[in-house]
């Protein structure tokens, strides 16, 4: 249950029906099993404590009073554990003796609520109002349960005193079908995990339907939303139960089970990141509580085994199909939104800078698919290359290749005795490497682009990408400066995995080879003299690996998790690529260059979103350029690797 991962689990436990003494063995047993694999919240079907096809004998006092003997063994057996379980069975409430479908929640030999279902289906092999009443408001009542009186009705929240995150709500089987699911008022109320008791039937493609319902309402609710149906042991005389049990998060399964399966389906749900979201998105607001009833209830905090998986490239999609999906539909955004801008500003070139690298590679692309969308010649792009202490043979050759391929207007500039002029200036020595040494070079480089553009009525294209923006990692009032930033929402890793999706997509052999060099050519700003005619100033030596940097960038900031959560988090995405001594050097870098270069962010250019993470002042980030680091890193200085 650190950092917020609360282990759920849906379980789906082989009944017989009516034999409600061996259905609360098969709980019981699905009870033992979660609380060996460390399971906080279990949730069992509809009904599962009778099953959910018995029909007219519901009516039988004998299988009410045995449901509720099997409800108290089962009850009983949970003391001594603090986890959470919701189980299925019908019960007999008020003063006319009505039955109910309900979901009674319990922990540690206790019972904590009952919630009834409100949305009763009577329609198609459904005739649930045959058996069943729902209440009729959301009015306060208990229910007497083994000589006690527990809370009964509607709008339960349960709230652990131990986590503040962790509030849990539930409803059952066609609530969440209906157009107002009861889990919409519990989530504004707080609830942030939800349970779903269900016993529905397989039909051809309803298990597709069924998934998409659960995945839109945890993303609409910005929940955890745990489903568990009835499988295994249910009658088969008209209809057959598959079990379908799934674990979701804002919108993602997290965890599904095949259909036709008993058992339990676990993964862990992250609470922190929730409450997190919810509180970023203005949109959620919190309902007057004035028809929720909360009870609390204690869980211990104690480490929790993360079984989920952590993605170690989170902007890159795992699926090729979709990976591919991803990269065109940027690419489009991004050439759409400089299409625009062309077309606004009237100008009559663009301007970029092509050095043979990743971005000003990709920055180009974009530039060329934007013509191709105004009916524009190539040669309305003015590519400059603009070679100098650090340029290599084999990105410069490329910058020539890529501009002479795509048919734009290629200038070379050599700016080297321009550089020493300015050097010479200001007194600096040409053998100090300095920041100043580097720096001069891309400041000078700007000045042409920029002068280029008011001599020929361009459009100065900036290359930067958002990993480079989160680190600082550009020159101010150098390469940071534009008139339009087309990469300025694309991560590092995202950026590689486009250009290597042109150079697959496209139909020029000649085109693809030089794209896939760039690719596969080390990031650098080359500013230092190479070595022996190799690139000798290797960026992600300098300053990290991107890979990590794309993950810290992610979580820290996307996500809002604090530096230890982050720091765990990338130890198990990064398992035997990167040792914990490694990540949590590069993480204090990114935490100390994320607070230091804000000013940089503070004035970029404009530059279209395309994903999730943007940086931009006027968009998704606002941060004083003077915040102080320290917290952040005293958090990450506690750690003991």
């Amino acid at each position: 249950m650190f950092d917020g991962f609360i282990k759920t689990a849906a379980g789906t436990p082989k009944i017989r029906v009516a034999d409600c003494e061996y259905n609360a063995g098969a709980v019981i047993d699905l009870m033992n099993e979660a609380k060996r694999a460390g399971v906080n919240i279990l949730v069992f079907p509809e009904l599962c404590v009778t099953g959910y096809t018995c029909h007219d004998l519901f009516y039988q006092r004998t299988l009410q009073d045995g449901a509720v003997k099997a409800l108290e063994r089962i009850v009983t057996s949970s003391a001594g554990s603090d986890m959470l379980c919701a189980v299925g069975c019908p019960l007999v409430y008020g003063k006319n003796s009505k039955l109910y479908n309900c979901a009674v929640v319990f922990q540690n030999g206790e019972v904590l609520g009952v919630v009834p279902k409100m949305h009763l289906p009577n329609y198609n092999e459904f005739y649930e109002m045959r058996q069943f009443s729902a209440l009729s408001d959301y009015e306060s009542r208990t229910i007497e349960l083994f000589g006690k009186q527990y809370p009964f009705g509607y709008g339960l929240v349960f709230e652990c005193a131990d986590i503040p995150e962790l509030k849990f709500g539930v409803e059952l089987c066609e609530d969440l079908w209906s157009p107002e699911p009861p889990s919409t008022e519990l989530a504004l109320a707080g609830a942030v995990i939800i349970a779903n008791l269900s016993a529905s039937n397989e039909t051809i493609g309803k298990d597709a339907y069924r998934k998409s319902l659960v995945t839109g309402q945890s993303a609409r609710l910005i929940c955890g939303y745990v489903y568990a149906s009835a499988g295994d042991g249910e009658s088969t005389q008209d209809l057959v139960f598959g079990g379908h049990r799934m674990i979701a998060e804002n919108g993602t399964v997290l965890a599904e089970s095949e259909l036709f399966t008993n058992g339990l389906t676990i993964t862990e749900i992250d609470v922190q990141m929730l409450a997190f979201e919810r509180m970023h998105n203005t949109s959620f607001r919190a309902m007057d509580d004035a028809r929720a009833r909360y009870i609390k209830f204690s869980m211990e905090k104690k480490p929790t085994a993360l079984t989920r998986k952590t993605e170690p490239k989170p902007f890159v999609p795992c699926d090729e199909i979709e990976k591919s999906k991803r990269c065109r539909d940027i690419l489009a955004m991004q050439a759409h939104g400089l299409a625009k801008r062309i077309e606004h500003t009237a100008c009559k070139t663009v301007v970029i800078g092509i050095s043979g690298g990743l971005d000003s590679c990709l920055a180009l692309l974009v530039c060329v698919d934007a013509m191709k969308l105004l009916n524009r010649p190539m040669s309305d792009i003015i590519t400059v290359t603009m070679p100098c202490f650090g340029t290599t043979k084999r990105t410069r050759s490329n910058a020539e290749r890529l501009c002479g391929i795509l048919g734009t207007d290629l200038r070379i500039i050599d700016i080297t005795d321009s550089v020493r002029q300015h050097f010479a200036d200001i007194g600096q020595d040409e053998n100090d490497h300095s920041v100043t040494y580097e720096n001069g070079q891309a400041r000078e480089r700007t000045k042409v682009l920029m002068d280029i553009a008011n001599k020929d009525g361009g459009l100065v294209i900036g290359t930067g990408d958002l990993s480079e923006l989160a680190l600082g990692w550009a020159t101010y009032n150098g390469d940071h400066m534009s008139m339009y930033g087309v990469n300025s929402s694309v991560p590092k890793t995202l950026v590689r995995h486009i250009v290597s999706f042109y150079a697959q997509s496209c139909q020029n052999a000649e085109l693809c080879e030089v794209l896939t060099d760039v690719y596969n050519t080390p990031v650098s700003p080359e500013l230092i003299p190479p070595k022996d005619g190799e690139i000798s100033q290797i960026t992600e030596d300098l300053v990290g690996p991107y890979d990590l940097h794309d993950f810290f960038l992610y979580n820290a900031i996307r996500r809002g998790f604090p530096p230890k959560k982050v720091y765990r988090l990338a130890q198990t995405a990064f398992a035997g690529e990167f040792d914990a001594p490694t990540i949590l050097k590069w993480l204090k870098t990114f935490y100390r260059r994320f607070f230091s270069q804000q000013f940089k962010r503070s004035c970029l250019p404009d530059g279209v979103k395309v994903g999730s993470v943007t940086l931009s002042p006027r968009g998704d980030w606002r941060m004083p350029s003077d915040a102080v680091v320290g917290e952040w890193i005293k958090a990450l200085e506690e750690i003991v690797v």
